[in-house]
This record gives structure tokens, C-alpha cells and sequence, in this order.
């Protein structure tokens, strides 16, 4: 793939504080169709050609997946690849409301989780786990954080990476 330009994709981080003032992302729980299937992700996707930015993307994307609408940017991440895909993604944070009802598209998103920020940071949380999926029926072992029952793992915890360190020092305190 060297060589090859980068195709551009983009990401909606949704964050939000719970009635008890912790803070929590949403992810999305992937269909167990395409390359992607049964994974926790960002809703986000490719960018389209009619799209006037990434931000449109990931706004575009984020309403078609879950059905959000309210959302208040705060600020974009830097960028991540996508490995054997070969996109660039990139990923923009976003306050959303916290009495929100998911509205999920079941042709892509299985369900919605929110876990605490706090939570993925616990030490020990992050280790060696067993990924499974239509794609891996036997499992992969990959370097990741329980959430629920399913494995944040690759592109998505590569992007948290850089963001929950940043959320944990209070970056966005006095707008999230």
C-alpha cells in the first residue's frame, strides 16, 4: 500500500456526564457484516464526496448510525490510521445530551455502549484479551479494555490513546 493516497474517513467521539458527574463515551457495537463486524468503534465512516469537511462526515455518519443530532463540537484529534484499510480517520469530540435515547441503525450498529472514562483508565484494564466475531470465530488476541462483555481493541482504543489521558487532565472540563 505504500504509495497509495490515504482515503479519509472520520469519527464522532461522543462524550456526556452522567446524573453522578462522570464522564462517558458513547461506542458503538458493529453489525457482524464487513471488515469491521463485531468490533466497538466511534460512529463514523468514509467520507463522501458530497460531504463539505470530515466534520460533516462524522456529523452525517454519527445521525445515520445512532440518530444523533444535538451535538456540540468541542475539538478534533489528531488523526489515526486505520491499518490495513489504509484510511486516515479522523476523530472529533463532541458533547452530547446525557438524556439521550439511541436511536440505532440495525442495519449497522448492534447496540450502544457508554462506559466511564474513568473506567478505561483503571489500571489493569487495558491487557491481553480474546476478540471474537463472525470474522474471528476462534478469536484474536489483541491488546485491549473490556467493556461489557465486548473487547475495545485497534483503531478505536489507538484514538483513546491520545483522548483519555487529555479528558482525565481536564481538558474540556469547562464545556463538558
Amino acid at each position: 500500500m505504500t504509495g497509495e493516497p490515504r482515503r479519509l474517513a472520520a469519527v464522532l467521539v461522543p462524550a456526556f456526564r452522567d446524573r453522578h458527574g462522570r464522564l462517558r463515551l458513547a461506542l458503538i457495537v458493529r453489525t457482524d457484516r464487513g471488515l469491521h463486524g463485531g468490533q466497538l468503534a466511534f460512529p463514523g465512516g468514509r467520507h463522501d464526496p458530497g460531504d463539505e469537511s470530515l466534520l460533516a462526515t462524522a456529523l452525517r455518519e454519527a445521525r445515520e448510525e445512532i440518530g444523533l443530532e444535538e451535538v456540540d463540537v468541542l475539538g478534533e484529534l489528531p488523526p489515526v490510521r486505520s491499518g490495513p484499510t489504509n484510511y486516515e480517520v479522523h476523530a472529533f469530540l463532541g458533547r452530547i445530551p446525557a438524556d439521550l435515547t439511541w436511536r440505532p441503525n440495525e442495519d449497522e450498529v448492534v447496540e450502544v455502549l457508554t462506559p466511564a472514562v474513568d473506567e478505561l483508565a483503571a489500571p489493569g484494564a487495558r491487557r491481553e484479551l480474546l476478540f471474537t466475531s463472525a470474522r474471528w470465530p476462534e478469536g484474536l488476541l489483541v491488546d485491549g479494555i473490556p467493556v461489557g462483555e465486548r473487547v475495545l481493541w485497534g483503531m478505536t482504543l489507538r484514538l483513546l490513546d491520545d483522548l483519555v489521558p487529555r479528558l482525565l487532565a481536564g481538558e474540556w472540563d469547562d464545556r463538558l
